[in-house]
């Protein structure tokens, strides 16, 4: 945090932490110093939402100092060394010579707890894509066939095939009506078409023949094929299918929160909204206070 008068002249530099009471010591000391403050912050995400809520809750207005205008601004300044201390500088002596930027408004309480439970299902969302991009990437290396014959983010016959047998070998030797037996004594939804696709994977141009056999995708040597094929058993229940499920419907939490703030006028007043926030609702109300 640095503070400079109308000339420039650097008056007060210090390191500050991210803590209320580091924050509140170092606003109290700016002001002490100055009758009126101009504050600026180069971030707006949630690192800075205890310093821009603390500010907002003394009367203090900040502005908001693109990071691109940054490193822009500090080529016209002394010294080489990217620090904290001269990034500050360049900030205030950017504010000091610009008057059009734009003041930054602290969200209101229901926009904040709204972003927090989104953020929430959108990081769940991500963790499956990328748990399922895994998955097929270590597919793609030893069992291509099987990788291209079912579609892992909505199949969960697929994934439970996969907890019990990884590798042609082991799903060819099973067959498919033991196969089909196994998939459904794990309550596996169209075990049979889940068990056809997995004994006689598709290949890319051609569709499945039902009077012969694909020929294996894998070559038994490879790395990939020994390590899936001689894997220890996981402890607890091996049918057990791990891969989080995406999230259905809209989250519980989302609805009483929007009755705690619904004096706010941002509050939405149509009950329709209640019923489905986590999609079209969510997005307009974060737009609208954005």
């Amino acid at each position: 945090m640095c503070l400079i008068d109308e000339s420039g002249s650097r008056l007060w530099s210090r390191k500050v932490v991210n803590d209320e009471a580091a924050i509140l010591e170092a606003i109290g000391e700016v002001r002490s110093r100055a009758q009126q403050v101009s504050w600026a912050v180069d971030i707006t995400g949630t690192s800075s939402a205890l310093l821009l809520a603390l500010l907002t809750a003394h009367g203090q207005q900040a502005t908001y100092v693109p990071g691109r205008t940054v490193n822009q601004m500090s080529t016209a300044y002394p010294g080489e060394a990217k620090t904290d201390a001269r990034d500050a500088y360049v900030i205030a002596e950017t504010v000091r010579h610009r008057g059009d930027l734009t003041p930054v408004d602290v969200p209101a309480a229901l926009v904040t707890e709204l972003r927090l439970l989104v953020t929430h299902r959108t990081d769940l969302v991500a963790d499956r894509v990328r748990l399922i991009n895994r998955l097929r990437d270590v597919l793609s290396g030893y069992f291509p066939a099987l990788e291209r014959a079912f579609d892992y983010s909505a199949s969960r016959g697929a994934l439970v095939l996969l907890t019990g047998y990884q590798t042609p070998a082991a799903i060819r030797g099973r067959g498919r009506s033991r196969l089909t037996s196994w998939l459904t004594a794990r309550k596996v939804r169209n075990a049979a078409q889940v068990a056809t696709l997995a004994v006689r994977p598709p290949t890319r141009n051609t569709p499945p023949s039902p009077d012969r056999m694909s020929p294996p995708a894998s070559s038994p040597s490879s790395p990939r094929h020994c390590w899936s094929s001689t894997r220890p058993p996981r402890p607890g229940n091996p049918d057990r299918c791990d891969l989080p499920r995406p999230p259905a419907g809209r989250d519980p939490r989302v609805t009483p929160a929007v009755a705690r703030h619904r004096p706010h006028p941002r509050a939405p007043r149509n009950e329709s909204v209640l019923r489905r926030p986590d999609e079209s609702a969510l997005a307009a109300l974060l737009s609208s206070a954005a």
